[in-house]
């Protein structure tokens, strides 16, 4: 008599399973900006090799009504207080883990970098004649 194993069996007629695809920047929901509303400004340490301060907003998105992390590019002065509104985009910030969200410059509340000669577009700044 033929003995059939079950395990065996199950094993190969088992369809392929595809892994979900990771979403980026998922509270987005693809949207290349959303306004955002500071909560709290903190300054967060990167990881391993570097070691500099890091500023760092928890923000609250009414749109979607969620809470995330942002980070704040560039010097200070920022003129970010809770309360205030600003843009996000979308970009990780390597040396921070979790924080994959950055704030826009030059816009609402959020000041740009003053005398800024490089790189303008990035923090707000616009152009001297």
């Amino acid at each position: 008599m033929l003995r059939i194993s079950f395990k065996n069996l199950s094993k190969t007629k088992q369809f392929r399973q595809y892994k979900r695809l990771h979403k980026r920047f998922s509270f987005l929901q693809k949207c290349p900006h959303k306004l955002a509303v500071c909560r709290k400004l903190f300054i967060a340490s990167p990881k391993k090799p570097n070691s500099a301060n890091r500023k760092v907003a928890k923000i609250y998105l009414p749109s979607i009504k969620r809470n995330l992390f942002a980070y704040v590019p560039g010097q200070c002065p920022h003129g970010l207080n809770p309360y205030s509104q600003a843009l996000i985009r979308g970009g990780r910030v390597r040396d921070l883990p979790g924080i994959r969200y950055k704030l826009i410059r030059g816009t609402f509340d959020f000041k740009g970098v003053p005398d800024r000669k490089t790189s303008r577009s990035k923090y707000g700044v616009k152009k001297n004649k």
